[in-house]
């Protein structure tokens, strides 16, 4: 006899726990760890659903007691164990139920209808297939179909049914005719949907340069000696580590093994997949959001049965069920979107190297401007820095020039381009080279500036900026400090002094006033919202079927564009002022990764930077394109005020749609927090960022600590007491470990 321990299908904390069920004979062959069952449960024995996640031969409680598992759950998908404890990782490191980590690790909850094709083929021999067709041919007005269909059937094996009846104009009638008479035979077969397919792809080998070739052939040799390790490659804009990827990839795919690539969003997907399949053909497929419930499965079905060996798509891509996973890269390691925003908040990064570590695999990063996280752990040698210093064709990098528009408003151009920017894009548009203007909208909503001098107003308590809210109030996000809107510059007494509101679509109306006969396109959430949005877009730019593109974070990000020489980037400041201790970091990676669009072709590039404060280390860094002066600025900064990767913050979000329970619940939380660890740093409760959302109010707890186990304590201690807790059990409270923006 055999047990089964099963969690239960309800993604609730009280219930996240294992139940022991009886295997029956009847069913022991399709009982395996992962399957989702349907067992009786509870008092009534109502019929609900489960996952496997454990068997074993010995009860662990008395055996009249346990209920057998009713069924297994058809067209369910298995999980192999190491998903599982892939899962159990998740749950304890970031906090969730049991259950919700399965459903992330899950790529594809239910089977989708498989896709059949019909094929036919000859059911007798060639020499009796020659006869039937002489004999076909001496008959007068004989079925032409019939003859075209044997004449192709003797000079091929099978013959797609769509291509006989469709461009071969072979009627179905024909077919079934010969098929009747036991002449040929039509047969059903599964066909797998395949998203991205170029056929026109021939596989390139590409030859590296010294710098990629040193930084491959260190990889590679430590993965022949059995060493498995996180690396960093960093790479300035244009260095190819692509190519460095794509290099270590075919010596792990040569031993057999796959390879799971992440790229951060669905903007890269297009030059990425591309850049992939040239070179590795149809063992390469993807999976992103925008998939067909039945694409994505088909590319689960084709991962598990060894048809790929290459699976690129974003964060959940991770989770794609290789059997033999031999390396695990992200690409532009640094983004944001690594980072889950639902439930558990796990980060890609953290977890790859978890999964890589099961797995025995080996594990690259990728980014010209590497997140504090991974840099610092290149310091301390957990993980190897590799880095390539030049562009992979020797190019120079872009040249950048810093336009103060404090300067540009004293001299009466209130416009969103600079006099230097208008007069370079016009220049470009005179040679017929392309052009990129880059908006900088992170952090865009609320924060309160003078344009006269730059200034920002900041919290006193948290060194980040006020934002502005209803009523001529301005709130700091993390300690809930209020005030007053100031109607004044307080530093210089301007009166042009508000929050920032400019877009895209603005910024391509004055683009068309100044230059009616430049071809203009945006790229942006309205301009992409279609399935092939961002493809069509870039292929059209790359095509130069536009001489300017316009656009968000989305168009600066890992995009190789030869003939674009001018990059200008609008409002360079704007995410300095996000009310989050990321500003500077991600103001640097935005800025860096615009410049590096420029000058990667034949003609050298150059980039201007607008912004109201020219001095501002970030933005002085990204113009020299210097890491490391970034990096020792940034990494002070973060070590002064106890910030990631310093230290670790846990945040806290209580939920409830009445205000005074979510209040209470709150305090108590944080009480507990005291209990469990008198010396660690609590800020709050306050009010989340968005202190109401739908209805429901959302207070927010953050707890700091050097060691990232004390905040895995905190959370297990909040969870036992929330499992006992009998009042206020209508909050909800969920955990995000060293969250990358303010919740």
């Amino acid at each position: 006899m055999k047990y089964a321990d099963i969690i239960i299908d309800i993604s609730h904390e009280r219930l996240d726990k294992t139940f022991e069920y009886i295997v029956p004979t009847e069913l022991e062959n399709q009982v395996t760890e992962g399957v989702q069952v349907v067992i009786p449960f509870g008092q009534g024995n109502r019929a609900i659903t489960g996952y496997v996640v454990g068997l074993h031969n010995k009860p662990g409680f008395d055996v009249t007691k346990l209920k057998p598992i009713a069924r297994v759950l058809k067209d369910s998908i298995a999980i192999e164990s190491q998903l599982i404890s892939l899962a159990a990782f998740l749950k304890k490191n970031y906090g969730s139920t049991m259950n919700q980590a399965l459903k992330t690790v899950i790529p594809i909850k239910k089977k989708e209808n498989e896709k059949l094709k019909k094929e036919i083929s000859l059911n007798i021999s060639l020499e009796q297939a020659q006869i039937e067709l002489t004999q076909i041919l001496t008959k007068k007005n004989h079925a032409v179909g019939k003859e075209r269909l044997l004449r192709e059937l003797l000079e091929v094996d099978v013959l797609d049914w769509e291509l006989a009846t469709k461009k071969l104009q072979i009627p179905s009638s024909n077919i079934r005719d010969l098929e009747s008479k036991g002449i040929v035979k039509v047969e059903s077969v599964r066909t797998f949907r395949n998203p991205h397919i170029n056929k026109d792809a021939n596989q390139k080998h590409i030859v590296l340069n010294e710098e990629q070739e040193a930084a491959a052939e260190t990889i590679k040799a430590d993965i022949d000696t059995g060493r498995r390790k996180t690396y960093l490659i960093h790479g300035v804009t244009g260095s190819g580590k692509t190519e460095v990827y794509m290099d270590v990839m075919e010596h792990v795919i040569s031993m057999g093994q796959q390879v799971i690539v992440l790229i951060p969003e669905i903007a890269l997907t297009y030059q990425t997949v591309m850049r992939f399949y040239t070179r590795f053909g149809d063992k390469v497929s993807i999976l992103n959001s925008r998939m067909s419930p039945g694409e994505r499965f088909d590319q689960f079905e084709r991962a598990k049965s060894g048809e790929i060996s290459i699976m690129v798509g974003p964060r959940s891509a991770l989770f794609t069920p290789f059997a033999n996973l031999g390396l695990i890269i992200i690409d532009e390691e640094h983004e944001p979107s690594y980072k889950s925003e639902v439930i558990p908040r796990y980060h890609a990064r953290e977890t790859a190297v978890y999964r890589a570590k099961l797995a025995g695999a080996t594990v690259i990063l990728g980014s010209a401007t590497p997140s504090l996280e991974a840099y610092s752990r290149t310091q301390t040698g957990e993980y190897q820095l590799i880095t390539l210093h030049s562009r992979a064709m020797g190019q120079d990098m872009a040249s950048c020039e810093i336009v103060d528009l404090r300067a540009e408003l004293q001299s009466g151009n209130r416009s969103m381009l600079s006099r230097r920017l208008q007069e370079l894009m016009a220049d470009r548009l005179n040679k017929h080279q392309q052009i990129m203007l880059f908006l900088n909208r992170r952090g865009l909503m609320g924060f309160v500036s003078c344009r006269a001098c730059g200034h920002v107003l900041k919290c006193p308590h948290c060194d980040v900026a006020l934002h502005l809210h209803a009523g001529g109030k301005m709130k700091c996000h993390y300690c809930g400090y209020t005030t007053v809107a100031a109607k004044t510059c307080p530093s210089c007494g301007s009166k042009y002094i508000g929050s920032f509101k400019a877009g895209t679509q603005r910024l391509e109306e004055i683009v068309k006033e100044l230059f009616p006969t430049a071809r203009v396109l945006r790229m942006d959430a309205d301009t992409t919202k279609g399935k092939d949005g961002h493809e069509e877009i870039l292929s059209a730019f790359a095509a130069h079927e536009a001489d300017v593109l316009i656009g968000t974070q989305m168009i600066v990000k890992g995009h190789d564009f030869a003939n674009v020489t001018l990059v200008g980037i609008i409002a360079a400041d704007i995410s300095l002022n996000e009310s989050d201790y990321h500003s500077g970091e991600r103001t640097f990676q935005l800025l860096t990764q615009a410049v590096g669009r420029a000058g990667r072709g034949s003609e050298p590039g150059i980039a201007v930077i607008q912004t109201y404060q020219p001095d501002n280390y970030s933005v002085v860094a990204s113009a020299n394109q210097d890491y490391d002066s970034f990096y020792s600025q940034e990494y002070a900064y973060r070590r002064l005020l106890s910030y990631p990767p310093c230290s670790h913050i846990l945040g806290i979000q209580i939920s409830c749609d009445k205000q005074q329970d979510a209040i209470k619940q709150a305090d108590i939380i944080a009480d507990i927090i005291r209990q469990a660890d008198s010396n660690i740093i609590i800020m709050g409760p306050e009010d989340a960022y968005i202190g109401k959302l739908k209805d429901v109010y959302r207070r927010v707890i953050y707890v700091k600590a050097d060691e990232y186990d004390r905040l895995v304590n905190v959370k297990d201690t909040i969870e036992a007491f929330l499992l006992q807790q009998k009042q206020y059990r209508n909050t909800s409270t969920w955990f995000d470990f060293d969250p990358i923006s303010t919740i």
